[in-house]
Formats: structure tokens, sequence, C-alpha cells
């Protein structure tokens, strides 16, 4: 704790002073031009990746950036989806997976997650990216991103947003090791 208590005290002397003006307009604007569903992993940070600015990303951050599919019963992820697209307005959503992720290595690898039974039921929201996937972690990876891009449209807001030409789905994979980006075709790999 005491380093995060450090780094509020570094935020508040060095970083907010040189970025006073941006945080006054942000105080009354929230426009911010992307969604960015990347995963909980400590390791994937979307704003450095990015290097966005404060007010550029709407993120929504899930164990294997999962998105549900739509059902009829809302939840936070439904929400922060519907919020971005409909009442923000943001005109590209990128859906961000990553290598050595924890939540695809159990998939993959078969872990044992009964002692683990949240974690286990969340996961099922890649069942299908599981179901598709022949090869290794890295094939996984991929194939999730686009699993979970295709989750993504069905939610109304996007679906009317992507029918009016107002939204554009990106999926991308992080690779920490060497801090690449790479851009998959949602479709045809």
């Amino acid at each position: 704790m005491h380093g995060l208590i450090e780094g509020v005290t570094r935020f508040r002397h060095d970083v907010f002073p040189a970025k006073a003006k941006l945080f006054a307009e942000l105080a009354h604007t929230h426009r911010p031009p992307a969604l960015f569903i990347g995963c909980s992993d400590a390791r994937v940070v979307p704003e450095l990746i990015t290097q966005s600015e404060p007010g550029e990303l709407f993120v929504i951050r899930t164990a294997g950036n999962l998105v549900p599919a739509r059902t009829p019963s809302p939840d936070g992820v439904a929400a922060s989806i519907e919020y971005a697209v409909s009442v923000l307005g943001v005109t590209d959503a990128v859906v961000c997976g990553h290598s050595a992720c924890g939540a695809m290595t159990a998939l993959a690898e078969r872990h044992d997650l009964s002692a683990a039974p949240a974690v286990a039921g969340w996961l099922r929201h890649a069942d299908a990216s599981l179901a598709r996937t022949t090869g290794g972690l890295d094939c996984l990876v991929r194939e999730n991103v686009r699993a979970q891009l295709a989750n993504l449209a069905t939610h109304p807001s996007v679906a009317r947003a992507l029918a009016a030409g107002a939204l554009t789905l990106r999926g991308w994979v992080y690779d920490i090791p060497t801090g690449a980006v790479e851009q998959l075709d949602p479709v045809a790999g």
C-alpha cells in the first residue's frame, strides 16, 4: 500500500500540475473516441500501450478480455459497452488480447478451476474460442479476440452503430516481451 500512496503523492505534485488544463476541461467534457476492452492483467495497461491521454479511452477490463454476448439480463460489461457506444458515441472499439494470458493459459492447459468457481464460470465466455482452436496458446489468444469481437457485435447499441457506419471494431494482440501490437482481421485471421 505504501507504493500506491507514494504514487498518488507523485501524481498530485508532479503529473497533475503539468496537465491541470486538461483535467479542468475533462471535469466538464467526457467524449473519448475509443472503447478499449482489454484483460485485467496488470501487465496490460491500455493508456500506456496506446500512449493515450486522460479522456481518450473508455476502458473495460475483464479477465481474458472476455465480452459476454448480449443476454436479456443486464450486467456491468453490457452496461459499459452501451454507455460507451450510445451515450459517449465512441467511433472505434478495440478488443485487445495479449501474450501469456492467464485466462487463456488456464483454458489451453485445461487447468482445474474447481477451487475458483467464479473464474471457471466466467471463462465459459471463451468456450467458442477454445472449440475453434487446435493450436497452442498463441492461436487461442487470437481466436479469443475474434470471438469476443463477434460477441461485442451482438449488443444492440453496437449493432446499431455498426449498421450506421458509426463504429469500427478492431482486434489486437499485445505481445508483452516485445511491445508489439498485432491487428487481427476479425474474420479471416
